[in-house]
């Protein structure tokens, strides 16, 4: 069981519910094997108390997440990963990740940045993320 070195971050303005930004998440961190059947996620109230929102958000995202059979609630364990989907392939995965890069694509550009401004804005935030 572990979960203190997943990093949520959720983006208030971004115009997606925060529940769906954490569920997104931790879809992607199952997808990715940082997630494995049996682990452990924070609780509600770690991980409300963590990003700063409210618990009935938490609470939503691991409700309709339990509801997906992706995570259980086990009696006095608290909520674990159930069976870890297929991961899918590295083309599959980039596709996933190409939808919100297009996003952030289109944000960039409404905002008047150049396409060398906007890579390096990508470029800063892998060097923040850096594991």
């Amino acid at each position: 069981m572990r979960h203190s070195s997943l990093q949520f971050v959720v983006h208030p303005s971004s115009g997606v519910p925060i529940y769906r930004q954490i569920m997104d998440q931790v879809r992607a961190m199952v997808a990715s094997g940082r997630l494995s059947t049996g682990d452990q996620i924070p609780s509600v109230r770690q991980m409300a108390a963590e990003l700063d929102v409210n618990m009935m958000t938490v609470s939503k995202a691991w409700a309709k997440l339990e509801a997906e059979g992706l995570l259980e609630r086990v009696r006095g364990r608290g909520m674990l990963v159930k069976a870890v989907h297929a991961s899918g392939t590295v083309r599959e995965r980039q596709a996933d990740l190409k939808a919100h890069v297009a996003q952030a694509v289109v944000r960039g550009r409404q905002l008047g940045l150049t396409d060398e401004q906007i890579q390096a804005v990508v470029k800063t935030v892998l060097r923040e993320q850096q594991p």
